[in-house]
């Protein structure tokens, strides 16, 4: 089975194709500057050759017609026809509380979607130019959507709520949803593999670091608790974004400052985080180089983001009762050997340790950089949400026939 997943941004498209009969990936690339001056597509095969095309792409359907039109070419292509396309993977960032797991796209599961367009107001509205470009462009060809909110549904109440005005909740669906299901999921899972284990009898946090950045505590194989919320604002200190934050300080500098809700927003989003506290770059490479300087924004940014990631841990084992693994992964997570030394530094009192000359140098690849004799399983996981996209799509499009 030949399927294509798709992720759409809000000026961008990236795509990949897989043949599940041996999960091989055919073809991969990117639309960017979609709409925008400049626009193009980089295109890799499975053989290696690459491509870069230049050319006006006006919008999302457009974007797609030409990725089609690459996957068919006789030059950079990887299928003869478009028959030999059997599904599209979506993935869809915001499901709210209406979908618990991926699901086939109809005209009621896209009503759905929009219905929780003011919960991903970025995100959802290019999710959906994504379905509707590639309903008019393969329309008897099944699609699927696989929401990021969807592997956090398993969190209980006291996880997920906030504590406001409970009216509030029932009336607007504020809440706690969590965002990178989709790579907690599969890099949980490939951890339990690693162990040779069964996932559910494993009390795992898994910690997805990269310039957006999340944490989650992974019980018996379901998520019980994730540190992302209602907007992917809440948790760790990212590249951007601020993380966990006094709402009476978002107040305070409203008011000091004269901002309305729109520049708070961007402040939070946009200005805070590594490149707020550093002054320097949003991009820990920078920072970890001018801190080899001696720069000391740059370092006391770098404590700050470590001792978040150190806090969430001890917080996760504490509500999952122990903990037997911890999980690296996304851009920081997998090739960050510094930071995954730094976090684990002081979790000794977990049983855990670390074998520095294991992680020292390690990236992008499986690993366990646990000691044999440490009682808690450290390992860098690569994520591959596209690929977990890929089988929930296949699992339910084969249900079809």
């Amino acid at each position: 089975m030949k399927i294509i997943v798709i992720n759409c941004g809000s000026s961008s498209i990236k795509y990949q194709l897989f043949d599940l009969t041996n999960h091989h990936l055919l073809a991969k690339g990117i639309a960017e500057k979609i709409g925008l001056h400049g626009s193009f597509i980089k295109h890799e095969r499975d053989d290696g050759v690459k491509v870069k095309l230049d050319g006006e792409i006006i919008d999302h359907q457009a974007g797609i017609e030409y990725i089609l039109g690459i996957l068919k070419s006789r030059k950079y292509g990887s299928i003869n026809d478009f028959n030999e396309i059997n599904a599209v993977g979506h993935r869809v960032v915001h499901g709210g509380e209406s979908f618990k797991s991926s699901a086939l796209i109809t005209e009621e599961v896209i009503v759905k979607v929009k219905e929780c367009i003011d919960l991903a107001p970025l995100h959802n509205p290019p999710n959906l130019k994504g379905i509707e470009a590639m309903q008019l462009l393969l329309p008897s060809v099944p699609q699927v959507a696989v929401f990021d909110t969807a592997f956090h549904q398993t969190m209980p109440p006291e996880a997920y709520m906030y504590a406001i005005p409970y009216p509030l909740y029932t009336k607007y669906g504020l809440r706690r949803y969590g965002f990178h299901g989709t790579s907690h999921r599969y890099v949980s899972e490939r951890a339990a593999k690693m162990l040779g284990k069964d996932i559910k009898d494993l009390k795992m946090i898994t910690c997805h670091l990269g310039n957006g950045a999340s944490i989650t505590a992974v019980k018996d194989g379901k998520s019980v608790d994730t540190s992302m919320g209602l907007t992917p604002v809440e948790g760790l200190i990212m590249g951007t974004r601020t993380g966990d934050l006094d709402l009476g300080v978002l107040l305070y500098i409203m008011q000091k400052e004269g901002i309305d809700h729109l520049n708070a927003n961007t402040l939070i989003n946009k200005h805070s985080g590594m490149l707020g506290i550093s002054g320097i770059s949003s991009d820990m490479r920078e920072i970890e180089a001018a801190a080899g300087k001696n720069h000391e924004r740059a370092i006391l940014s770098l404590k700050m983001y470590r001792y978040r990631i150190r806090k969430y841990i001890g917080a996760y084992a504490a509500v999952m009762g122990g903990l037997d693994a911890v999980v690296f992964t996304g851009g920081i997570g997998e090739n960050d050997p510094d930071t995954r030394e730094k976090v684990c530094d002081n979790l000794s009192f977990l049983g855990l340790e670390i074998e520095p000359e294991v992680n020292a140098g390690k990236r992008g690849i499986e690993l366990i950089i646990s000691k044999p004799s440490s009682k808690v399983a450290v390992l860098v996981v690569p994520t591959n949400e596209e690929l977990v996209i890929a089988l929930d799509t296949q699992r339910i499009v084969e249900k079809l026939k």
